[in-house]
């Protein structure tokens, strides 16, 4: 048996067999509105916490993009108790860890500890999340990281690329700048910007605690209540619908100092809780899931055109995008391009066969699978999915999705949505020598 067909068969497995016994899961909306939901495997010797603010890029503007992510670094550099020393201490002292950031759709603090340890690290994790400083030096200090992390990103070819390919999908969108935020916004934001956002969004209707491992549910609602009591739950502030995605489509040429051409080709996909969902990652796992996709077998086993390639799906409560990748030397590109158009047009014209949509199945299913085999993963999945309106469940509703997709219905969402591409190509200047 191949190494393939091994960590898929291992994958699938693993999905098999948590799908027999799960652990039991509790889901309790505090008096304040706040929503816990606890995993209890009493097979561990860790546990997780994830606290998920309903915030992120998202919710932002192109003035204050990566602001969420600001204020949850921020977070952690002082409280109330701890200074961002004593804090570290503190976690040390748990056999733990303790961290945050801010994404697209929401922001979040998490933790892991020692099981014996859950609750002093709910505490640490209420501690930064209710009584956070923000110190001014710090705030300085995380800014100067964050740029850092900003130059970092736009000096990375790929992540160049996929930035570019976002931007030309999603137009005015947020879904268009990445969590970390722009340059501008992130020098402009100050202390009382910072402020202002978290008492908008540290809000208990708006966030959800999830927790698991070796603990006791029961417990550890009751100690939920007891440290989260005072958190506000003022009635919601009337949301500005975000600027509709308006695709760009067409070519664009990037051209920088690289190495190695990126050929990246997006389209914009259902949202996460359409009916078409479970079907377009299905279809993007055909093109571009491992080894055994199309554009693999193609493009780089068959004419050897690639050094990497692949698709790249998203969880978006808006609309998801498709966007299928290709790295390769530069005298190679256009043959590439030209390539990856072809074998995406094939899809929209060539029925799947029963081989590849098992495969597909499997590939999507098994990494699923073996995302949560952690605590920190299984906590992140139920902080997550709550949080957004899907429901901590929605794994288990999305796997069942998936194993229901047909080749009707793979021939009908590759006729939806792979329409009029977008194409970023990012390669040295023509004149530079090769």
């Amino acid at each position: 048996m191949s190494r393939l067909l091994l960590a898929l068969a291992l994958a699938a497995s693993a999905a098999v067999a948590e799908a027999a016994a799960p652990p039991p899961v509790t889901r309790h909306v505090l008096p304040n509105g706040l929503t816990v939901v606890v995993r209890e495997d009493v097979t561990l010797g860790v546990m997780a916490a994830a606290l998920h603010v309903r915030a992120g890029s998202l919710f932002e503007t192109a003035d204050t993009a990566g602001i969420t992510n600001f204020l949850q670094r921020v977070m952690l550099r002082g409280t109330q108790r701890y200074t961002a020393l004593g804090l570290t201490e503190a976690i040390d002292d748990l056999g733990g860890s303790l961290d945050a950031a801010g994404d697209v759709e929401y922001g979040d603090v998490h933790g892991t500890a020692l099981a014996r340890n859950w609750e002093p690290m709910l505490r640490l994790v209420a501690e930064v999340a209710l009584r956070p400083t923000l110190p001014a030096e710090e705030i300085e200090r995380e800014r100067r990281l964050i740029l850092s992390a900003i130059q970092t990103r736009g000096d990375t070819p790929f992540q160049r690329a996929f930035d570019s390919v976002l931007n030309d999908l999603y137009g005015p969108h947020p879904y268009s700048w990445p969590s970390v935020g722009r340059r501008e916004s992130v020098e402009r934001t100050s202390r009382e910007m910072l402020r202002e956002h978290y008492t908008s969004i540290y809000r208990a209707d708006r966030m959800v605690l999830a927790v698991s491992g070796n603990v006791p549910a029961a417990r550890v609602m009751r100690v939920a209540e007891r440290l989260f009591r005072d958190l506000p739950a003022p009635p919601a502030a009337a949301r500005v619908s975000p600027a509709g995605a308006t695709p760009r489509g067409g070519r664009r040429l990037v051209e920088r100092p690289v190495q190695q051409a990126q050929v990246l080709v997006g389209y914009l996909g259902p949202a996460l809780l359409e009916p078409d969902y479970a079907a377009a990652r299905v279809l993007g796992t055909v093109l571009g899931g491992g080894m055994s996709g199309r554009l693999f077998r193609e493009l780089r086993e068959q004419r050897g055109l690639a050094y990497s390639v692949g698709m790249l799906g998203s969880f978006r409560t808006g609309r998801s995008f498709l966007v299928s990748y290709l790295g390769t030397a530069p005298p190679n590109a256009e043959a590439a391009e030209a390539g990856m158009l072809a074998e995406i047009e094939r899809m929209r014209g060539e029925p799947v066969t029963e081989g590849e949509l098992a495969r597909a199945k499997a590939y999507l299913l098994g990494n699923l699978a073996m995302d949560r085999r952690t605590s920190t993963r299984h906590a992140w999945y139920m902080a997550f999915f709550e949080v957004i309106g899907a429901g901590w469940d929605f794994p288990e509703r999305y796997a069942r999705a998936v194993e229901a997709v047909t080749p009707a219905d793979i021939a009908r969402v590759a006729q939806r949505y792979l329409t009029r591409p977008t194409v970023i190509v990012l390669q040295p200047p023509r004149s530079a020598p090769r």
